[in-house]
């Protein structure tokens, strides 16, 4: 009985990140569709993602603190069914300011959504498992990126872009029916109770900082991994293998993190992705140099680098079990505003280096997330004393 429920919660949390995935991703494929409807450029089609993105990262950590206050299955459901709304409005758009509109209202939506989930996931699993739990419904969101957001450029393009957010929207339906069914009622165990201490705020930057550097590396890299390969003379069917091999690098990666997390520890599986994305990073540029197995070294670093989210996320979650949805909120607004750094640092590299100097200096920045998170990362028995002591 209690394996079933086990079974059926990872399913609907694995289903709801990847519903929650390819809302974000598959805007990109879709954009040429969207800019043609709305008569505007590709370029200016983009904001919508940039504003999903900013709206997640600014709402984050209000949604996580008002999920550890009111309930985080309440925050849940409530959020999808704002998600599901805001697909709806995304899909019947009469003009690309409500467009806009649309997509911020889903980016805020998502914000609570991630957390909540996060929150009941590493509340409910066993201690023994829980960022084996973790990265299984994390591996949703990586799916969606290899997976979802490809299938749903080719539905977009075969049957319209706006049927793909109505999809969207009534699988968000079901899925707070779902959700309401696997989890339990809100609770003091897990989260419905105001958290008894203050959340100690220097304490959490501290312990965000690997994460903004690690998304900063990594994302730096990979925002700019098409035009990079492109300019090395990589063919276009080259290029999508390679991104294939680091969509299906990242899913064996932050699988195979949950499950070192639970053997080894939070620790030196976070300090094994980061210098493993460092020197995976410097290979790939041998790799392109040579002409040789630059597939395989791109899906080497993304494996290597997604070690380190489940590791990050059941520290912080085993670190601060009173404010779980709060403080997961906060590493999702940490890795948003990596994924910013990160494009604006690879922008800036390329543009006066190439792509080469845009792999050296985000390895410099993940080897410098390696020292940032030795220093601030406790070690098991500290971490310990510290859950306790926040309880």
């Amino acid at each position: 009985m209690f394996a079933s429920a086990h079974a059926a919660r990872l399913t609907v949390g694995w289903l709801t990140m990847f519903v929650v995935g390819t809302d974000l991703f598959v805007v990109s494929p879709l954009l040429p569709l969207i800019a043609a409807d709305h008569q505007i450029s590709p370029a200016q089609a983009g904001f919508g993602v940039a504003m999903f993105a900013l709206t997640y990262m600014i709402s984050a950590p209000l949604l996580g603190h008002l999920a550890d206050r009111i309930g985080r299955r309440q925050m849940l459901t409530g959020c999808l069914l704002g998600f599901a709304t805001a697909n709806l409005l995304t899909a019947g758009a009469g003009d690309f300011a409500w467009l806009l509109a649309a997509r911020m209202a889903a980016g805020a939506a998502a914000a609570g959504v991630s957390p909540s989930l996060y929150a009941l996931v590493s509340g409910l699993a066993p201690a023994d498992r829980r960022a084996t739990w973790l990265a299984l419904v994390v591996s949703g969101l990586l799916v969606s990126l290899a997976l979802g957001a490809p299938l749903g450029g080719l539905a977009g393009a075969a049957f319209g872009w706006p049927r793909i957010f109505t999809a969207l929207a009534d699988l968000s339906l079901l899925l707070i029916w779902a959700n309401r069914r696997v989890w339990p009622e809100d609770c003091p165990g897990n989260g419905a109770a105001p958290p008894q201490a203050a959340l100690p705020m220097a304490l959490l930057i501290g312990r965000l900082a690997p994460m903004v550097a690690w998304s900063t590396a990594l994302y730096g890299v990979y925002i700019y991994l098409g035009a990079g390969l492109a300019a090395s003379g990589f063919s276009t069917k080259e290029i999508a293998v390679i991104i294939l091999f680091y969509g299906c690098g990242a899913i064996g990666g932050v699988l195979a993190g949950g499950r070192m997390v639970d053997r080894i520890g939070a620790k030196p599986t976070s300090g094994i992705g980061l210098a493993g994305l460092c020197t995976c990073l410097l290979l790939i540029e041998i790799a392109i140099d040579t002409g040789m197995l630059a597939a395989l070294a791109v899906g080497a670093a993304s494996a290597a680098a997604q070690l380190f989210f489940p590791a990050q996320q059941t520290s912080l979650a085993n670190d601060f079990p009173a404010h779980r949805a709060t403080v997961l909120a906060w590493n999702n607004s940490a890795l948003f505003l990596g994924i910013t750094l990160g494009s604006l640092v690879g922008g800036q590299a390329i543009a006066h280096g190439g792509f080469a100097a845009n792999l050296r200096i985000s390895a410099a920045i993940a080897i410098t997330g390696w020292m940032i998170n030795h220093l601030v990362r406790p070690d098991p028995a500290s971490s310990r004393a510290e859950a306790i002591d926040l309880r």
